[in-house]
């Protein structure tokens, strides 16, 4: 074997391991029973260890060292671009850190889904405190060497090549245009209301149909049912989750279509990357890209809802809404809520610019725990006009800062920028789209996005990918083309 074949003969065994452990991730938040969780936590924690070993060995330094780039395709030296970073990565930050992170956050999940329930902020404090404690430790030391901030080290992990200033000049450019369309919007008669009673086991049906629909493989795949959707895996085994109210379909039909997109991503990068750190999303940022194209340009656009106006008056009756054109307003309703996963199109960033600035602020210990639920509150209410009723409207609404995944939210606008990016690329190649999603057919938007993007998993960096894809370098020009053409 040459030293670049070793070199992928051990990164194979680490990818291999690292798929059990994201599993061992997707059975705590869906079917682990509730008292397995000491159980889990130690399960986890002996998962991360072993990781962590691998990831910052000397076995694996001399592997790196041994291979010499001459002679390697582009691919190649993508290969071992991405293995020496987790390596440089790993070996900053000590192992009893990263253990203590696994063990923490595998509690503070329960934690959370326990107090979220219960509205119980005091409860939920303390063990944000350690998360937040030891993700500072993690940011400081992976900043050692460089001119990061701790903020800025975290966000690798998630936007490779990324830094807070960049977000906040994207934010800054979205802002302004985002509250003006927002305003003109909330100014205009409210759209009818979905109304009836659509049961579980049917819209799980449907739910099922629909991610078929946008191309997910449910033979290499599952759906399951989660406090906050989610999706998991890579390669063969891609699973996603979906939540349910009776009293209102549109939150699990959307849950599922964005979920699918983050799968079909993975299911469709090229099988020659798997097990390898190829072999998965190239970055949160273009992840997201993947989801909110899904759900948004082609999920929410005009010719797909009228096609499912008709799955759900046939599945379910009558629902309230009288016709295609009431439904798709209906479906893109622009009105007041808390929630960030149910938000309309405009108010979706104004929701990740508040959670963006409140995170960087605790990591960088300009904010404190105890001050973070009211500067939720009183920024909420500067930024949507009224105040959070209970906290799991609130502090308590999302999933990621009890799994310590500070540096992610920003990658979800970033994703709609990317987004936007690639939707007018697509309808400049494909003329008559609108005419296939009127029919449900989303093969030729999908297949478009599979081979310009997905197909390359992280061989290629996000901001290539996307100019890759696109003829242009990636801006926020194209979403806010967009938005604006579609609510104005």
């Amino acid at each position: 074997m040459s030293a670049y074949d070793r070199l992928m003969a051990y990164q194979r065994q680490t990818e291999a391991f690292a798929k059990v452990a994201a599993r061992l991730d997707w059975d705590q938040e869906t079917i682990m029973p509730d008292n397995a969780i000491s159980d889990r936590v130690e399960e986890i924690a002996a998962m991360e260890q072993l990781l962590h070993s691998r990831g910052s060995s000397n076995q694996l330094g001399d592997l790196l060292s041994d291979v010499d780039p001459k002679g390697l395709s582009a691919v190649e030296m993508r290969m071992v671009h991405l293995i020496s970073t987790r390596y440089e990565r790993d070996t900053k930050v000590p192992e009893e850190l990263a253990v203590a992170l696994a063990k923490t956050t595998s509690s503070a999940h329960n934690t959370w889904i326990k107090c979220r329930k219960e509205n119980d902020v005091a409860g939920f404090l303390p063990v944000l405190s350690e998360v937040i404690s030891l993700r500072q430790q993690e940011g400081q030391a992976l900043a050692q060497g460089t001119d990061q901030s701790a903020y800025d080290a975290l966000l690798q992990d998630y936007e490779p090549g990324n830094s807070t200033q960049a977000i906040s000049e994207m934010f800054d450019a979205l802002r302004g245009p985002l509250v003006a369309l927002r305003e003109q919007a909330l100014a205009r008669p409210q759209s009818a209301v979905i109304t009836g009673h659509f049961p579980k086991h049917q819209q799980l049906e449907l739910g099922q149909h629909i991610a078929q629909v946008f191309g997910y493989d449910g033979s290499r795949g599952r759906m399951d049912l989660a406090v906050h959707p989610f999706c998991s895996g890579s390669g063969n085994d891609v699973r996603v989750t979906t939540r349910v109210d009776e009293s209102e379909p549109l939150g699990c039909i959307y849950s599922v279509i964005h979920e699918v997109g983050h799968a079909a991503y993975e299911q469709n990068i090229h099988p020659d990357f798997g097990f390898t750190p190829a072999g998965t999303g190239c970055s949160m940022g273009v992840h997201e890209s993947q989801s909110r194209i899904y759900e948004n340009q082609l999920g929410r656009s005009r010719a797909f809802t009228g096609w499912l106006f008709g799955e759900l008056k046939d599945r379910f009756g009558e629902f309230g809404i009288k016709d295609e054109d009431e439904f798709y307003q209906a479906v893109n309703a622009v009105k007041n809520g808390f929630i960030r996963t149910e938000a309309d199109e405009l108010q979706y960033n104004l929701h990740v610019m508040l959670r963006f600035d409140l995170e960087r602020d605790l990591i960088l210990n300009t904010l404190s725990v105890s001050e973070l639920e009211a500067a939720w509150n009183d920024r909420f209410s500067a930024d949507f006009g009224f105040a959070v009723d209970c906290p799991a409207n609130g502090l308590l609404q999302d999933v990621h800062w009890s799994a310590g995944l500070f540096g992610y939210f920003p990658t979800y606008s970033l994703g709609n920028v990317y987004a936007g990016c690639l939707f007018e690329r697509l309808q400049q190649e494909q003329p008559n789209l609108d005419d296939n999603l009127a029919k449900g057919d989303l093969s030729g938007a999908t297949t478009w996005l599979r081979d310009n993007l997905q197909v390359h998993g992280a061989s290629i960096p996000a901001v290539d990918l996307i100019q890759n894809a696109t003829g242009q370098a990636p801006s926020v020009g194209p979403f806010l083309r967009y938005i604006s053409n579609k609510f104005r």
